[in-house]
């Protein structure tokens, strides 16, 4: 029998409007107005400055480790701006720009990246996930998520944020595959900033895309230029409208870049060249925003140090924040409390109030004792 074509060859899109060049497609121009327009570059301003304040605080320990988000600005705004309140967002760990456009005060991303668990937490009627630092393992949430959507009859639609390197994790294809299926209203945000820590891209995958690998489950994907906000809001307007109308799950690859570190626990310098960073700061994002909103006649005068007080006032917030009750710790763990933890949460309890004093040392067993259930066997 002769071979049969089931598929037609697959195709994948790439969509850029307003490239490093300051070059405009203007039939592919959104209509967004002058305000939307300011207030999104007012977003991105913020989120950068925000993001070069948090280097500075995390080197003066002021706060823990994070993951900055710069070089990738565009990629988040212009996506999450076409989600509305009672949408769902479900982030990573570098979402930051996207956290603040969903309502989270600066305040409270800094207490997180304090250590305090009171920070990632989402107010109450907001449909936000909390920061996920294992690769991956929101995307399952975030399908599970428009599943109870689509079941309710709720026409949120749910965007969740990953990186090229989430790709090589099975979440990522139980994801898509279940997302598939089941035809939910669910848009996967792919920033592909070309490194997954230390391993380029081209160690990851050898798809010539990322957004092929949608097909692969029976969903639409596009690749998008990352640092082009205009790009990545018209395509990601396009996604959520189609989920919302029932139209199922799409992947969006921004192809985007990590222009700092992965981490502030991080050097880049042991495994990229400065030569590829120089070519992509020739990309940034804001430099590109802004060059549009210029020939506009958009910008505004002093948005800069308009930004800069509200970070600084909200660093003060922060740093006055009263430290939170310890007991926290054993809360939203389980929906009833276990007995064993229970007992824990009596004790410290009793230990705090009796001034935290240290526990005495339990007598030191003679040499050679085994010591009884509970006893603990000091030698010095």
């Amino acid at each position: 029998m002769p071979r049969t074509i089931l598929e037609p060859r697959f195709h994948v899109e790439y969509l850029s409007i307003l490239d490093s060049d300051g070059n405009l497609d203007a039939a592919l121009e959104p209509k967004l107005s002058p305000g939307e327009l300011r207030s999104l570059h007012r977003a991105m301003v913020l989120a950068r400055r925000f993001d070069e304040r948090m280097v500075r605080l995390q080197r003066q320990g002021r706060i823990g480790t994070f993951a900055p988000i710069k070089g990738q600005e565009a990629s988040q705004l212009g996506s999450v701006i076409t989600l509305r309140a009672t949408d769902w967002m479900v982030p990573s760990f570098r979402e930051t720009a996207a956290m603040i456009w969903r309502g989270w005060p600066i305040e409270k991303i800094l207490l997180f990246f304090a250590g305090y668990v009171e920070g990632g937490r989402p107010a109450p009627d907001q449909r936000d996930l909390p920061i996920t630092i294992p690769v991956g393992t929101q995307l399952p949430h975030a399908v599970g998520l428009a599943y109870a959507a689509q079941y309710r009859g709720d026409d949120a639609v749910v965007m969740a944020y990953f990186g090229d390197g989430a790709t090589s994790e099975g979440d990522f294809h139980e994801a898509l595959n279940f997302a598939g299926v089941w035809h939910v209203p669910v848009v996967f945000v792919c920033q592909n900033n070309q490194w997954a820590i230390s391993v380029p891209l081209k160690k990851q995958t050898h798809s010539k895309t990322i957004a092929q690998k949608a097909l692969a489950y029976g969903l639409p994907g596009i690749q998008v230029d990352g640092n082009d906000v205009l790009a990545v809001y018209t395509a990601a307007r396009e996604a959520v409208e189609r989920a919302r109308a029932g139209e199922g799950p799409t992947l969006i690859e921004c192809v985007t870049y990590r222009l700092g570190v992965h981490t502030t626990a991080d050097d880049p310098t042991k495994y990229r060249t400065q030569e590829e960073v120089t070519a992509w700061e020739q990309k940034d994002p804001l430099t590109r925003f802004r060059a549009y909103l210029e020939k506009k006649d958009l910008l505004e005068d002093g948005l800069e140090q308009r930004v800069d007080e509200e970070i600084a006032e909200a660093v003060r917030r922060f740093e006055a924040t009263p430290p939170p009750d310890p007991l926290l710790v054993f809360d939203h763990v389980y929906a009833e409390m276990p007995p064993h933890l229970r007992a824990q949460r009596e004790e410290l309890a009793r230990w705090l109030r009796e001034g935290g004093a240290p526990a005495p040392e339990p007598p030191e067993a003679p040499q050679g004792a085994t010591p009884m259930r509970g006893q603990r066997l000091t030698r010095r």
